[in-house]
């Protein structure tokens, strides 16, 4: 079977929901555009995370600490520099991260378990983007893999639980598990495929309710690990798209 971009996910602010694309324009040694460019710092981070630089995922709100936050949806106007947030259970929020967390922070506070570290403040992340890795990463999963797990759970699992910019259809279920080190080629673009991504407590909660349904963690490490997906880092930039042919070179 052919190997296919099946689709293409951002998430503008980090652990605060995901945005489809049809097709982006990847840049050499950067994220993928308005991919983690903001992050929310709760009130017990470390003084690291202060924008500055890129900072670990555990001075942020995310949703391995509040399942609710991983039910966000977005939508982005890169002209304006706004972002509208959505929620089964609160109101639309169209809002520029840059001015506006006093907007945001009251909207998200409902969304917060209160025995958290409660979010503080919002940062405008560096140019790599604030991502879970210390450089800066596009993240790749293959969707028969994510299959393969919803079997053994005997349950459906959105794709979304795993927060990737770029979903492959067409290899076999942990066929990527094979890929560290070689590259993947979509048009002109190429990544280097450099690490498995570790999996967190995130994606035991479903994206339509924020509830936490699955033992995702559990089925992983039945198979022998807590992986799924791929970090790979762009090394030849351009256009990729929906439908577009990928290679494993």
């Amino acid at each position: 079977m052919v190997t296919s971009v099946a689709a293409l996910w951002r998430h503008p602010i980090k652990g605060h929901g995901f945005e489809a694309l049809d097709r982006v324009q990847l840049t050499e040694g950067c994220t993928m555009p308005w991919d983690r460019r903001w992050a929310v710092a709760h009130d017990a981070a470390q003084p690291e995370a202060d924008g500055r630089a890129w900072a670990p995922c555990h001075n942020f709100s995310r949703g391995a600490k509040a399942p609710q936050l991983m039910a966000i949806s977005t939508t982005s106007d890169e002209a304006a520099g706004t972002v509208t947030l959505r929620h089964p259970q609160r109101d639309d929020l169209t809002f520029d991260p840059d001015q506006d967390a006093a907007a945001f922070l009251d909207w998200v506070r409902p969304l917060m378990p209160e025995d958290r570290a409660q979010s503080a403040r919002v940062l405008r992340a560096p140019d790599q983007g604030m991502t879970d890795s210390a450089f800066a990463s596009i993240s790749i999963i293959n969707l028969a893999s994510g299959q393969d797990l919803a079997a053994r759970l005997g349950q459906d699992l959105s794709p979304l639980r795993w927060r990737a910019n770029i979903h492959l259809n067409g290899p076999a279920p942990w066929a990527e598990r094979a890929w560290v080190g070689r590259t993947l080629r979509i048009g002109t673009a190429e990544l280097e495929l450099r690490e498995a991504i570790i999996r967190c407590r995130a994606t035991a909660a479903n994206p339509a309710t924020g509830a936490r349904d699955a033992d995702t963690l559990g089925a992983l490490q039945k198979l022998g690990h807590q992986e799924f997906g791929l970090y790979g880092v762009v090394t030849r930039g351009g256009m990729i798209a929906v439908g577009d042919t990928a290679e494993i070179i």
